[in-house]
């Protein structure tokens, strides 16, 4: 006999059957392996805080391979150990074909990304060095780090917004990050160039040498032209969180991705987008992970400028999610055709150079390089 309440029952599991099939209608992998830096990195942070929320939500399994080299992190994404990494600079340089890159065995990577959360970089400054612009840095004690292209093309890039080169300033070589970071504290350099969060950049605020950030002019064209000659992958920001900083406090400075979720270009288009929906369905449930996840939003991760091309499937889900613009199809379209043209080039250096030495080829490479890009 059919009842009220066997009719409540049978309806009960029918919308727990519903709500269990709009979970698993995301079409995610039972298990996945992800790519990042160290434990303990920010990075890490993110990656771990994404891969529970997958795990609570959809049930997926994330192996996380973290590595403390960047070649390390790009061989797991390029064999196909991992489907995705959590990135950073390396990603731009893989794609460019640049620094560890450049070797033969390299040249441009054909990566994608699904987006980036926004981190800034600016040029910190001890407060009694006297520097209250970027011109006035000119003939300082500039802080860089030996072997940390992922951190000194930053500062170039800096540098090149004042119209000012390695040249103008007085480059002082630190064997570490932490050591570089110090040095200000210690009246070791005047200025460096790093994220804002830095712990050692609190210590300066504390020190008699106090702390100030050179401010960098959302308005200057001309600047922000010389700083994409550097790098395209930036774009201003004004930054409210670290050290010397506040709301009321807030400084411009140079946005970029850190870490960038990057995958293969061959990577099918259904299952990027499932990712990327996931990421966007989860996003509360890893967005208070730590005092930065909430720059997930994919309003501001999903958007360019950023270190290589969206992928197509990432690039579905911004348009149904109202993100992807007009505009962000012009500088995807832009950057794709970038290394297209570099992929080409690779190949042409790569045939010019067959039976030369290891420095021959340098010298090939960067010259179709640098003619490549020029033909932009």
């Amino acid at each position: 006999m059919v009842t009220i309440k066997s009719i409540t029952c049978r309806s009960l599991a029918l919308s727990l059957l519903l709500a269990a099939a709009g979970t698993q209608a995301q079409d995610l992998p039972k298990s996945m392996m992800w790519t990042s830096y160290d434990v303990g990195s920010a990075g890490y942070a993110d990656a771990s805080a994404i891969a529970d929320a997958f795990g609570k939500e959809y049930g997926t399994r994330v192996r996380i391979r973290p590595s403390s080299s960047p070649i390390g992190r790009l061989q797991l994404l390029v064999s196909g150990q991992a489907e995705y990494g959590f990135l950073a600079t390396e990603s731009f340089f893989s794609s460019e074909g640049t620094y560890d890159f450049a070797d033969r065995h390299w040249g441009p990577q054909n990566l994608r990304t699904l987006g980036g959360r926004p981190t800034t970089t600016g040029l910190v400054t001890a407060a009694d060095a006297g520097i209250h612009s970027l011109d006035d840095v000119r003939g300082k004690r500039v802080a860089y780090v030996v072997g940390n292209p992922s951190l000194n093309v930053k500062c170039d890039a800096l540098l090149a917004f004042g119209q000012l080169s390695r040249e103008d300033v007085d480059i002082r070589m630190f064997p570490t990050y932490s050591a570089a970071m110090s040095s200000l504290a210690q009246n070791q350099a005047d200025a460096a160039c790093t994220t804002p969060t830095t712990s050692q950049l609190y210590e300066l605020a504390e020190s008699p040498r106090g702390i100030h950030w050179v401010d960098i002019p959302v308005d200057d064209k001309d600047g922000w032209e010389r700083v994409k000659q550097v790098a395209p992958f930036f774009k201003s920001y004004p930054e409210t969180i670290g050290a010397g900083l506040s709301e009321e406090q807030p400084v411009n400075m140079l946005a970029w991705r850190y870490p960038v979720l990057v995958t293969m270009a061959d990577r099918g288009a259904d299952e990027v987008y499932n990712f990327i929906k996931a990421l966007d369905n989860t996003y509360g449930l890893y967005s208070k992970a730590t005092s930065s996840m909430s720059r997930w939003s994919l309003d501001g991760a999903g958007t360019p400028p950023i270190d290589v091309p969206f992928h197509e499937g990432a690039i579905r889900y911004l348009k149904e999610k109202g993100i992807w613009t007009d505009e962000a199809q012009a500088w995807n379209d832009a950057r794709l055709a970038r290394l297209e043209a570099l992929r080409g080039a690779w190949e042409q250096a790569l045939a010019e150079a067959d039976g030369k030495s290891d420095e021959e080829f340098a010298a090939i490479w960067e010259r179709h390089r640098t003619e490549a890009v020029a033909a932009l």
